[in-house]
């Protein structure tokens, strides 16, 4: 997918994500049909983000992050140096998940969707500084299939190039809900939710984006459940996806995770965050 696409924030969040997994049918996705992800996927997670809307709303913006602008990356090389300090590792991922081949994207390059709903990639445009996605997977055995994983930083020049591509992405996902990754490998039945900061239980970042549907691969076979995230805190973009296997069921999808893009994003508040506020703050993130 593109090299924006992060997170699960909070515990509300956490529930919608499971939700959503939850609507794809059987334990490897292969027997719901897009319609089914669709309508059940986006009742069950609205009906969560408003019950969390409601019991939550009043404290979540006073519990969000704050972002210090004068910490924020102003060169490329600053904004490369942040970018390797926040990304994940296989480690995050947990046991069992290991780098995939190829492991990391060109960093001059970003994907981009075309109007026929197919990915191309570009050269990284002027409004962004540094992105790097990194691949990772669970290898086929014990009967079932791999599942592949990813982690996405992309540092911009300031916050609004971060939320116009926050912007972008969500009408990007609204006009396709049938995307083709590359040949022979397809996202079908997309839906996407969006939350502000304070709404859906998202109190770490500005902006949250999620995504879920299936993927379906002529090599590997499908549908399985699909579930990708995206959250914009500042100038920085973090994202995270995981398509699954055969006989991999939703709750082992989810375990994979649920807890990497929080770590990722407390490592933005660490770099970029306020002093002041709640994030504690690491040196060397600033122009």
């Amino acid at each position: 997918m593109a090299y924006a696409r992060a997170l699960r924030v909070g515990g509300a969040v956490a529930a919608c994500g499971c939700l959503l997994l939850g609507c794809t049918g059987g334990g490897d996705g292969g027997s719901a049909s897009p319609s089914a992800v669709a309508s059940g996927g986006t009742r069950s997670a609205t009906a969560t983000a408003s019950a969390s809307a409601s019991a939550g709303s009043q404290s979540a913006a006073s519990a969000a992050p704050e972002v210090d602008p004068a910490r924020e990356p102003k060169t490329p090389a600053r904004a490369r140096a942040l970018v390797e300090r926040v990304i994940s590792g296989p480690e995050l991922f947990g046991t069992g998940v290991e780098r995939a081949t190829p492991y990391e994207s060109d960093p001059g390059q970003w994907a981009v969707l075309g109007d026929d709903c197919l990915w191309r990639l570009e050269p990284l445009p002027g409004d962004a500084l540094a992105t790097l996605t990194r691949h990772f997977e669970v290898p086929a055995g014990g009967g079932k299939g791999a599942v592949r994983l990813s982690a996405t930083v992309t540092v911009h020049r300031t916050a609004l190039d971060a939320s116009w591509e926050q912007a972008r992405m969500l009408e990007e996902d609204l006009d396709c809900t049938e995307q083709t990754q590359r040949p022979g490998e397809r996202l079908t039945g997309l839906q996407s939710l969006s939350f502000a900061r304070g709404e859906g239980g998202n109190t770490s970042g500005d902006d949250l984006l999620l995504e879920t549907g299936q993927c379906v691969s002529d090599t590997r076979g499908g549908p399985y459940p699909y579930w990708w995230q995206q959250a914009v805190l500042g100038s920085v973009v973090a994202g995270t996806s995981v398509c699954g296997g055969k006989g991999r069921s939703q709750d082992e999808l989810n375990s994979l995770v649920a807890e990497v893009l929080p770590r990722m994003l407390l490592r933005v508040q660490q770099e970029i965050g306020s002093t002041g506020g709640s994030a504690t703050g690491t040196k060397g993130g600033g122009s």
